[in-house]
C-alpha cells in the first residue's frame, strides 16, 4: 500500500501564493507518475499538473504559468506551488499517484487539501 498525505493548503487572498506537499509513505517503489487534481463545490474533479518519474510536468491551461508542480526523491515528496492565485483556484486539491508493477496498475488518493482564495 502507498499512503499520500497532503498539506499546506489554507486561505489566501487573490494574488497570493500557497504550495502544497503530497508526502507519500509505503510501497513507494510501485508509484511512476504523480497527479494533483482539484475539485471545485458542485464540479467535477480536474487535473492540474502532473510530473513524471522522469520528472516530464504537465498543467492544465487554466494554471499554466502560475502553478509549478516538482518533487524531492530523497523526502518522497510532491509539491505544487501556486503563485498569482484566483478565486477561481478555489477547491479541495488532492495528490494522485499511480504506477504500473507487473503488469498491475496502481493507483492511490490522498485525503484532500482545503485551498480557499478569497476576491
Amino acid at each position: 500500500q502507498v499512503q499520500l498525505v497532503e498539506s499546506g493548503g489554507g486561505l489566501v487572498q487573490a494574488g497570493g501564493s500557497l504550495r502544497l506537499s503530497c508526502a507519500a509513505s509505503g510501497s513507494i517503489f510501485k508509484i511512476s507518475d504523480v497527479g494533483w487534481y482539484r475539485q471545485a463545490p458542485g464540479k467535477q474533479r480536474e487535473l492540474v499538473a502532473t510530473i513524471t518519474k522522469a520528472d516530464y510536468t504537465n498543467y492544465a491551461d487554466s494554471v499554466k504559468g502560475r502553478f509549478t508542480v516538482s518533487k524531492d526523491n530523497a523526502k518522497n515528496t510532491v509539491y505544487l506551488q501556486m503563485n498569482s492565485l484566483k478565486p477561481e483556484d478555489t477547491a479541495v486539491y488532492y495528490c494522485n499517484a499511480t504506477g504500473v508493477l507487473f503488469g498491475r496498475n496502481y493507483n492511490y488518493w490522498g485525503q484532500g487539501t482545503q485551498v480557499t482564495v478569497s476576491s
